[in-house]
């Protein structure tokens, strides 16, 4: 496969997606931060972290409160260094209550394909445990399982 850096082609959007999707699915927040620039700038919701370390405690924050998270995201549109994603993500919290969270992502890169602009917009919908979708063990999505597009969200 080539380098994941743009300008982008529909191989390496979607290969960018799925790494970022996997990266989101580890819950590591070390890991997943090394993909944005050291200065990178987010808007999550009513949150803005910037840079790195705001990075690692925002995904923290988390994961401490989105607990069981699995998240598919899919591509929606690409262009020279930008990829727009659609995503869901379900989550439970510490009461067991269980959420399904939607979303659209716009994201830029620099020359060394590391996100250096991330905006996501997202809602959250209670859902009962027998509506979830997402089944799979902790972590990566099984390339088996389906998207979003094939699971009709």
């Amino acid at each position: 496969m080539t380098a994941l850096v743009p300008p982008f082609t529909p191989e390496t959007a979607l290969a960018k997606v799925r790494m970022a999707e996997d990266g989101w699915n580890s819950r590591d927040p070390e890991k997943v931060s090394l993909v944005y620039t050291e200065d990178s700038v987010w808007r999550n919701r009513v949150e803005f972290p910037a840079g790195r370390p705001e990075i690692v405690e925002f995904l923290k924050r988390k994961w401490e409160k989105e607990l069981d998270y699995r998240l598919i995201k899919e591509l929606w549109a690409f262009t020279d260094n930008r990829i727009a994603v659609r995503f869901a993500y379900e989550w439970h919290d510490d009461s067991g209550n269980w959420f399904r969270s939607y979303g659209n992502e716009n994201w830029e890169f620099d020359e060394q394909g590391l996100m250096r602009r991330r905006f996501a917009s997202i809602n959250d919908m209670p859902i009962r445990p027998s509506e979830r979708k997402f089944h799979w063990p902790l972590g990566r999505r099984p390339d088996e399982h389906p998207g979003l597009s094939e699971l009709g969200l």
